[in-house]
């Protein structure tokens, strides 16, 4: 296993454990963006940009749920 393919699946591994976490706390919602993130980069390292971007717009996607979350635990 290369160091990019570690990469990648630590980046996959995060969006699955932060994803079944969502509804505990929006700190998990925020993991899941950060997944995202991480997974959009190795996307566009191997070569596949259509995964990275993707994973780019789920990136924009959850941290505007993370935000609204936030907003909603805080009242």
């Amino acid at each position: 296993m290369s160091v990019l393919d570690a990469f990648g699946l630590f980046a996959v591994t995060l969006c699955l454990i932060c994803y079944t976490l969502e509804d505990k706390h929006p700190r998990y919602i925020l993991g899941f963006a950060v997944g995202c993130v991480l997974g959009s980069i190795y996307g566009f390292l191997q070569g596949a940009w259509p995964f990275g971007l993707v994973e780019a717009i789920w990136t924009v996607v959850s941290t505007r749920r993370w935000l609204a979350a936030r907003k909603t635990a805080l009242i």
